[in-house]
């Protein structure tokens, strides 16, 4: 029987965050080796693990796959969240590179200059409202099943319940327009897999603060 995943990244949300939200979605128990200084990544770069000199990285089938969206393919059509054809398989990947552009803007929000936050924040609760929501809000009204891709759950539904998450964090208010997506991100959240990983004590990540921050310039060295 084949081991446990191994997930190699820091001790944080970043890339990594949405390939232990899936893993966790699908059932799948994981390790983490967490690079805490950058001799931990430089041993990965030398024994030749990251193909392209970097992370996240995850271990898994006899693999070291890198690139977060060729590891968020491979988990999920292992675990059968991708769709059952190329149509369903496009869409999919439509709504999840929806979910991207969103997220990659609340993640480098905490990086962000302080004169520049504001601002930032500003253009995220407007393009949240106006439209990433919109959209998704309205593929759930469009055939008023339980899941984008109708009744059976993929993994577009699993980062759109990660990517709410993080909008609640900001500003709960942000979601108060949008019922379908409520009742989505409840349903999901309480499917048993998904609601063991959102219970203290989890594999799950905090919210990024200040020392999560010191914490991965001190490992990337950035």
């Amino acid at each position: 029987m084949a081991g446990k995943p191994i997930l190699h990244y820091f001790n944080g949300r970043g890339r990594m965050e949405c390939i232990r939200w899936l893993l966790a979605a699908a059932g799948v128990e994981f390790e983490e080796k967490f690079i805490e200084k950058p001799e931990d990544l430089d041993k990965l770069k030398n024994d030749g693990s990251l193909m392209f000199q970097q992370v996240p990285m995850v271990e898994i089938d006899g693999m070291k796959l890198v690139q977060t969206r060729a590891i968020l393919n491979y988990i999920a059509t292992k675990y059968n969240l991708y769709g059952k054809d190329m149509k369903e398989r496009a869409l999919i990947d439509m709504y999840s590179e929806g979910v991207a552009d969103l997220g990659e803007m609340i993640m480098h929000l905490p990086l962000s200059p302080p004169a520049e936050k504001d601002a930032k924040l500003t253009l995220i609760r407007e393009k949240t409202t106006n439209r990433y929501l919109p959209a998704f809000e309205n593929v759930l009204k469009s055939h008023g099943q339980d899941y984008l891709m109708g009744n059976k759950l993929s993994r577009a539904d699993i980062h759109l319940v990660e990517l709410l998450y993080y909008v609640e964090e900001l500003d709960p208010s942000l979601l108060a327009n949008f019922p379908l997506l409520k009742a989505l991100k409840a349903r999901v959240s309480n499917l048993p897999a998904v609601k063991k990983f959102l219970q203290p004590g989890s594999q799950r990540k905090p919210p990024t603060d200040e020392k999560k921050i010191e914490e991965a310039r001190k490992a990337f060295k950035f």
